[in-house]
């Protein structure tokens, strides 16, 4: 018999007090926070509730549109954010972003990897998403129905994280009947996205096709798998903890050779995870697994996953993705002084700091153009003033840095002189000494920086 039993207004979650809750277990005087802003009810209602609460915790509010530009009313909702934010304060920033292949991830995957890639962008403390409870549930259905393990099944964290930054989702317990009672309480305005309730994405279905029926017979039902998260979340970092410790960027093959089978397949995809790889298929990983313990010392082991590269270089696994395994050219980039270039085309951007005693010597860049470019080949570097001048390529070997990298690498040039080299360092003849004003360049790939 179909249950009936509602859920009682006790065990709603109430949107203010469940993001105080968040808030409190929190240090957030003097930071500043960053809204995910949509501009639709659920991102609308968390705004209203970060700035009503600032005051108390102390922190700067700021919002960010992600302008995709997929559906025709990407510019509407753009001034729909505007509108609001210059009536509520809130400083916004409308970052526009382009939707690249989706790589089997689908145009709502491809979507919030760009949108999340734009978020982790922003200069900020912390960024908030206003993932709710049914987002939760439908997260959780929707891995389980994809054969996900105790990782993909453990859905979303309250605090999580976006590249460097903490990611905090205050609402994720609050069902989105409760943020839509909320809005009209308050009078809130805000934009529908027709794509929610389009039954031809995966979550457009769900709502439209399945919900209603667990509606019926489960009233509880997000509840439920909101639970089951939790329990999946506690088994996967149990088993974390059980496996051996890796770096986030390297994977030891000897360890994949030396664990069980069950301890190997999690070391496996923990390392893609830590990339934002998706989980293989059970067959897909076995294969990874049976190429990477059987090959022989030195052997070319290469093979393709979820948009990324995966090599087998000096005992280890190493990850690379696809867009920057592509033949791209770089011109010349020049220098003038910009704390920050981005260079699209190798996947990154060069960061430059002004420092004292340390670094590129400033006073011996004066006259001659300093410029970002690619290696040719035959360039020499001399890091270390006790050894002789040698050719990038000895250096690379000896720091490690893998053949399908090197070419791929910004070289800072005054005039026809290198002068730095990401992972090598700066040319004895340009470093600057004890006090003198400095430049250190960095390289950042994706979040991970070369000084």
């Amino acid at each position: 018999m179909a249950s009936t039993r509602k859920s009682s207004s006790a065990d709603r979650a109430e949107p203010l007090a469940a993001a105080q809750r968040l808030l409190r277990s929190l240090d957030l005087r003097g930071k500043t926070i960053v809204v995910g802003l949509s501009g639709g009810v659920d991102s609308t209602v968390l705004l209203h509730l970060l700035r009503a609460l600032a005051p108390a915790h102390g922190y700067a509010l700021r919002a960010v549109h992600v302008h995709h530009g997929i559906s025709p009313n990407a510019d509407r909702w753009a001034r729909f954010c505007r509108k609001m934010c210059r009536e509520w304060s809130v400083p916004l920033t409308v970052r526009r972003v382009s939707i690249g292949s989706p790589r089997g991830k689908g145009l709502e995957g491809a979507a919030r990897e760009a949108r999340r890639a734009a978020l982790a962008a922003l200069r900020a403390d912390a960024v908030a998403f206003a993932h709710q409870l049914d987002d939760q549930a439908e997260t959780v259905l929707l891995s389980l129905l994809r054969g996900a393990g105790v990782r993909g099944a453990s859905g979303m964290p309250a605090l999580g994280r976006l590249g460097t930054k903490p990611l905090l989702r205050p609402l994720l317990e609050v069902p989105r009947a409760e943020l839509l009672g909320y809005a009209r309480r308050y009078g809130l305005q805000w934009i529908e996205d027709e794509s929610n309730l389009d039954p031809v994405h995966a979550r457009g279905f769900l709502r439209l096709r399945v919900t209603p029926l667990l509606e019926q017979r489960y009233p509880r039902w997000r509840q439920a798998l909101a639970r089951a998260a939790r329990h999946f979340a506690e088994a996967d970092a149990l088993l974390r903890e059980l496996a051996p410790a890796q770096r986030a960027d390297r994977l030891r093959l000897a360890d994949l050779r030396g664990w069980p089978a069950p301890a190997a397949r999690l070391l496996l995809r923990e390392h893609l995870a830590a990339h934002g790889l998706r989980p293989p298929t059970t067959r897909r990983l076995a294969d990874m697994l049976r190429q990477l313990t059987t090959a022989a010392p030195g052997a070319r082991v290469e093979f393709a996953h979820d948009g990324a590269v995966l090599r087998a270089y000096r005992g280890e696994l190493r990850v690379e993705r696809l867009a920057l395994a592509a033949t791209s050219v770089l011109g010349p980039a020049r220098w003038s002084g910009e704390r920050r270039i981005v260079l699209p085309a190798l996947g990154g951007e060069m960061r430059f700091k002004r420092v004292r005693g340390a670094g590129v010597a400033l006073a011996k860049l004066q006259g001659q153009p300093v410029q970002l470019r690619l290696r040719h080949g035959g360039e020499r570097l001399q890091p270390d003033s006790r050894r002789p001048r040698r050719t990038l390529k000895n250096l690379f070997q000896e720091a490690g840095i893998p053949p399908w990298r090197r070419d791929r690498l910004p070289l800072l040039f005054c005039g026809e002189d290198l002068v730095w080299v990401p992972g090598l360092g700066v040319d004895a003849r340009y470093r600057a000494g004890a006090g003198a004003a400095g430049l250190q360049p960095e390289w950042h790939d994706r979040g991970h920086a070369t000084h």
